[in-house]
């Protein structure tokens, strides 16, 4: 009896021993992205110094790089091989963030991962071509073909939002008369009219979300119908007095400052440029995407063209180590990107909308934010050209959309410039 009774008060002890080890020791190799002067890297420091005191078995072994120092030191470290590729990094799922880790094989899927009673897996657009989350994004896309709107000078004409073109153009005669421009555009930079409109016109009219990096790819052609009927709109708009031909003389600056000061009742812009809206203006300024447009297919109906997020996410190297994966993904969930922290990034400008699941936008939230959150939890998302096609194609395109609406050339001729370079 002694014995057994030895036995067992043994077995007890090696029991509780178990159960009250320390859990193993992780290193976690990290590629984060700011510096110790801006907000973006004083943040990562606060939050993994926070998280490190509450999980002391996990240590990052982190290099903080900010701008073009952090793509080369991206470049540098994967063409070192397995050794110095990290295991969790900052980027994205395009051609400047995400180009790099994907010719090194280092993508990583995070679906079978992602609590999806935390985060909204539909504000996270597919990052690969069997749907696939290579990142979790610091935030919703970022909004390219916003239009904004001037509620209260709408309804002193006598309308409302527009739901078609047509709404739009009915316009004209009364804002012309008061004068004032319809549609407001920073014409003079030649990237808006690609980034800000194209985007959005040519997913609409091709009735595919993809249709951009398609093209690029080669499925398409710049000559086809769809585009040469994306670059024909623009002529149209102009035509119908949306759109000014005047507007290829307007910069950034006076664009926003045109729609501010009441001279326009809609203004083109990407979503970030809602804080630099007149502070009088903001609180009647309603977030839109464009109405429907002559042409467009059904599916892409209230779309507007984003940009998807960079955030952080495990390289192929982290995933495939499942004590750092695991304690990847508890320091992302529970503490990179907590509710208080997105909230944080909201009030500071730095993203468009959280990504959490049924997140409430906090009362004291400048009300424009608030519509910016609005419109990105609920309009479906397509390509932005100049995520997709850069260099000679994309500039010959964004130079001949300048072109088109001064009307010295056609789309046609356009079209077929961009696909001459893009060859």
């Amino acid at each position: 009896m002694k014995k057994a009774a030895v036995f067992f008060m043994l077995v007890a002890l090696f029991s509780m021993a178990m159960f009250n080890c320390p859990p193993p020791k992780v290193t976690i190799q990290v590629m984060a992205y700011g510096n110790e002067a801006n907000q973006e890297g004083q943040n990562w420091v606060r939050i993994v110094e926070n998280f490190q005191k509450e999980n002391p078995n996990v240590t990052f072994d982190y290099e903080l790089l900010y701008d073009e120092a952090y793509h080369q030191k991206v470049t540098a470290n994967l063409a070192g091989g397995e050794k110095s590729t990290p295991d969790l990094a900052y980027f994205g799922p395009d051609a400047r963030w995400g180009k790099p880790w994907q010719e090194a094989g280092q993508f990583f899927d995070h679906r079978p991962y992602m609590d999806a009673s935390y985060y909204d897996l539909k504000l996270i657009p597919p990052m690969g071509p069997n749907g696939e989350i290579y990142e979790i994004p610091l935030g919703t896309s970022n909004i390219c073909t916003t239009l904004f709107m001037n509620e209260e000078l709408v309804k002193e004409l006598g309308f409302s939002a527009p739901k078609t073109y047509a709404d739009l153009v009915a316009m004209v005669p009364k804002a012309t008369a008061a004068g004032i421009e319809v549609v407001s555009i920073d014409g003079a930079d030649g990237w808006a009219w690609g980034s800000c409109l194209m985007s959005t016109i040519i997913a609409r009219v091709s009735g595919d979300a993809n249709f951009v990096s398609k093209t690029v790819a080669g499925k398409y052609q710049f000559t086809g119908t769809e585009w040469v009927a994306a670059l024909t709109m623009l002529q149209t708009m102009v035509k119908d007095g949306v759109i000014s031909s005047k507007s290829v003389g307007v910069d950034y600056g006076t664009n926003l400052a045109n729609f501010g000061n009441k001279k326009a009742l809609f203004c083109v812009q990407g979503q970030w440029a809602a804080g630099s809206i007149e502070k009088a203006v903001q609180d009647v300024t309603i977030l839109l995407a464009w109405p429907a447009l002559p042409g467009e297919k059904a599916a892409m109906a209230g779309t507007v063209a984003a940009a998807p997020s960079v955030g952080y996410g495990l390289t192929k190297k982290g995933g495939s180590n499942a004590a750092v994966r695991d304690a990847a993904l508890k320091f992302l969930t529970k503490y990179f990107y907590s509710e208080p922290e997105v909230t944080q990034r909201l009030r500071d400008g730095a993203i468009v909308a959280p990504i959490l699941k049924n997140y409430q936008v906090p009362s004291d939230i400048p009300i424009i934010v608030k519509r910016k959150v609005e419109l990105a939890q609920k309009a479906g998302v397509t390509e932005v050209i100049d995520s997709y096609l850069t260099g000679a194609p994309n500039d010959a395109l964004n130079a001949g959309m300048q072109e088109i609406v001064k009307g010295t050339k056609t789309p046609e001729q356009v079209a077929a410039e961009v696909q001459a370079l893009l060859k």
